[in-house]
């Protein structure tokens, strides 16, 4: 019996190595790996530039605290600051601590600019913004929050693609507008270019703050550098986590220098967040991403995925009811149950991950290449004839 809380349903794998796309398990079999640890191993796994990095930074310096300059953080700061909208960034350890910042950062420009009551945040049915009490509550899953009352308050939420009723959700208490850019967990659904630009243009009307939840499909998923890229827009906060450290736990939140008027000495802080050897690994893996023709490199075979998987719905229509996301976030919705059709795509010796509305999510490393989605199609073609 395991000695760790059973908080996960895990499947019975182990895996002792991984190189690339590829994982290995304990039991000596191959598995392509099309969840990259849910967007996280986003140059695969080994990835030589990265494993160099960590050695050679292993042997100098691992932890400072933030009680003093760290040159790694500077550095990888002032390259997301060049390459983004952001004025400042500010490190943590996760996804959902990015997003706690977040809503900290939103309340706290209201405080500070004499509008106190203006402190909640609208939210969109079937987001996901992490696993804290606000982060939960944020989302207001039924099943996630369900035990772990009572309620944090500060969230209005509104259906999704809903427009009247995000207006109507808006008044003198509204802070700001957090959404993702594309719904991981909810179902792989993007939000189009032009609800974006409306959600821009709404909140300068509104003097709201707008939030884009890049933590999933932000740094390259998409094919280009965040998902709301593609819009031209640019939003006031955005959390990040997952793909930045390429497996190694990063987390931060980008703010523009408006938003950002707040948040003085004292004001939030974190321990193990923007070490030394965690930023080291972030910048090796802004080496690759911002190289050229990289994200160039996404956009072309996370196309060349989209044609390959809309054929299968075509050839399969009985299992695939609909091919969705962007670049190198795919998801499948199947007409049959998610869960068993991923339990045979494992007996295949491939690896998928749940989402919403019984969506399978395909994240494979934004090194994959049109061989290995070709041998992906493989796979899926072979499970969905098993469910045909």
């Amino acid at each position: 019996m395991s000695a760790v809380l059973g908080t996960y349903n895990r499947r019975d794998v182990s895996f002792s190595k991984g190189k690339g796309c590829y994982l290995y398990s304990t039991t000596g079999d191959k598995y392509l790996d099309f969840v990259s640890g849910i967007a996280v191993n986003s140059l695969g796994h080994c990835h030589k530039h990265l494993v160099e990095t960590i050695q050679k930074q292993a042997e100098k310096l691992w932890h400072v605290s933030n009680a003093f300059i760290i040159p790694e953080q500077e550095k990888l700061a002032q390259r997301l600051v060049d390459n983004t909208f952001a004025d400042y960034v500010v490190f943590m350890n996760s996804g959902a601590e990015a997003t706690e910042a977040s809503i900290k950062i939103a309340r706290k420009y209201f405080y500070e600019i004499g509008q106190p009551e203006k402190n909640r945040i609208i939210t969109f049915t079937g987001a996901f913004h992490g696993r804290t009490l606000a982060s939960l509550f944020a989302a207001n899953n039924p099943e996630h929050i369900k035990g772990f009352g009572p309620k944090v308050d500060g969230f209005d939420q509104v259906p999704f693609a809903d427009h009247d009723a995000l207006k109507k959700a808006i008044n003198k208490h509204t802070a700001a507008i957090m959404v993702e850019t594309v719904f991981g967990e909810g179902g792989v659904k993007v939000l189009p270019k032009e609800c974006l630009i409306g959600l821009k243009k709404l909140c300068e009307e509104k003097d709201l703050l707008l939030i884009l939840d890049e933590v999933q499909c932000g740094i390259g998923r998409t094919g280009k550098f965040f998902a709301f890229d593609w819009a031209g827009i640019e939003p006031d906060i955005v959390p990040i986590a997952k793909g930045i450290g390429g497996g190694f736990p990063i987390g931060a939140c980008l703010v523009n220098k408006k938003a950002s008027i707040g948040m003085k000495a004292g004001t939030h802080g974190s321990t193990f967040g923007g070490n030394p050897l965690a930023m080291s690994v972030g910048n090796a893996v802004l080496d690759i991403i911002l190289e050229k023709g990289f994200l160039e490199h996404v956009q072309e075979v996370g196309n060349y995925f989209e044609e390959e998987l809309k054929k299968l719905q075509v050839k399969y229509p009985s299992v695939i009811l609909e091919v969705r996301g962007k670049g190198l976030l795919r998801g499948i919705k199947l007409k049959e149950d998610n869960a068993k059709f991923l339990d045979h795509l494992f007996k295949n010796k491939m690896l998928g991950v749940k989402a919403a509305e019984n969506v399978i999510r395909l994240l494979p490393p934004l090194i994959v290449t049109k061989k290995e989605i070709d041998k992906a199609i493989i796979i899926l073609e072979k499970t969905a004839k098993e469910f045909k």
